[in-house]
């Protein structure tokens, strides 16, 4: 039986797709198999040695420590796509939110109640709210996975013209995005161009300060900013010297800091991009089918520190490994395999980066000895028999 720990609150309708005869699955247990985390910080947690996975209920795993899951053979799932609707159909808010008095607006009228003449005060006020539309307009998006393509489309049948920038966009990503969307050749051409920049990378060393202050000297006069990827992607203090000067006429933004709150130029929402029923739900199934995949065959689907790796199953046995990625590290397995009097039947080994990652199927069961000896290889990280 598996043991599924869960970190957070996880939707029951992703729970409820564990068969109870093979899971276990609760919010406290000691040693399992694997790991279900949305929010929870695992940085300063103790992994079990029974650890294989842990599936983020999200996009982001910087709550992960994915380099020390990495060097122990631990794949980090997460969920690409599931939140995707949720997260768009809130930038689009804050494309309007960005573009019209609307929560000025309410605020003030709020503060009629009990005044006479309501009607008249509102008609004489409403001019201090008026704003811009969007259609027409060019929303520039800086990274077009998912969230990206999904917002890209959609902005288009508002009417607004598209510009992406995202130098490694997927082909499935390519194949979702409409042809009405311009390719920039770079980030600074695509800054230049936008009325609205809407950003949708996630957080890593690459993408730390991504806009500064010489990405905001790039942009026109007034262009609004939205961010609901990650903090720390925009530099709070250039932004803070961009909405001064007036470079950037609103900010909009998922993530609170204290610079940025009571600004009447900035918005700022409480990380609400991925918070709805539908999203959470969506999470919770990919991430629950992620691990019961890669628990009961060994394949690896939407893992952020492993390649993806699929093996149909053909066989009744099946073992997996993960080695560093140096020469002879297949020839010492399969020579211990062959040694044990195992057959292999059919294997695929694929790479990323440091480390590989092997399926192998086999004639007959590999024994726990054999296991062990598989282990003991020096550059072998993690050695499992499926079945």
């Amino acid at each position: 039986m598996f043991r599924i720990s869960t970190m957070n609150k996880i939707a029951a309708v992703g729970l409820d797709r564990f068969d109870r005869e093979n899971y276990e699955v609760a919010g406290e247990l000691n040693r399992p198999d694997a790991i279900i985390v949305r929010s929870a910080k695992l940085h300063d947690m103790e992994m079990p040695d029974t650890l294989k996975a842990i599936a983020r209920a999200g996009a982001g795993v910087n709550n992960i420590p994915v380099a020390e899951c990495t060097a122990k053979g631990i794949v980090v799932f997460n969920t690409p796509g599931a939140n995707a609707n949720a997260v768009k159909e809130l930038v689009i808010a804050a494309l309007l939110l960005s573009s019209r008095g609307i929560i000025k607006g309410v605020e003030w009228t709020n503060t009629l109640k009990g005044s006479e003449n309501i009607s008249k005060q509102v008609e004489d006020g409403k001019k201090n709210f008026a704003g811009t539309e969007i259609k027409g307009k060019t929303l520039g998006i800086i990274g077009l996975g998912a969230i990206g393509v999904s917002l890209a489309n959609a902005a288009l049948a508002l009417g607004m013209n598209v510009v992406g920038f995202d130098p490694y966009i997927s082909v499935e990503a390519a194949w979702s995005l409409s042809g009405q969307v311009k390719r920039a050749k770079s980030l600074d051409s695509m800054l230049s161009q936008a009325d609205y920049i809407s950003v949708h990378v996630p957080f890593l060393p690459d993408t730390k300060d991504m806009i500064t202050k010489e990405k905001f000297a790039l942009m026109k006069d007034g262009v609004k900013i939205v961010n609901f990827s990650r903090d720390g992607i925009i530099n709070t203090a250039d932004m803070i010297a961009a909405l001064d000067g007036g470079k950037v006429s609103c900010y909009v933004t998922d993530f609170a800091e204290d610079a940025l709150l009571q600004r009447g130029d900035v918005i700022v929402m409480p990380h609400l991009g991925a918070s709805t029923k539908e999203s959470e739900d969506n999470c919770a199934m990919m991430a629950v089918d992620e691990i019961k995949l890669f628990l009961e065959t060994g394949n690896v689907v939407n893992s952020v520190n492993f390649p993806a790796c699929e093996l149909p199953v053909s066989g009744d046995f099946r073992i997996v490994l993960v080695n560093k990625n140096v020469p002879n590290m297949l020839g010492q397995i399969t020579s211990i395999l062959a040694k044990g009097g195992i057959n292999i039947t059919a294997s695929i080994n694929k790479q990323k980066n440091d480390y590989a990652y092997n399926i192998i199927e086999t004639d007959s069961q590999v024994s726990d000895a054999l296991i062990g000896d598989l282990k003991a290889v020096d550059g072998v990280v993690m050695a499992r028999r499926i079945k």
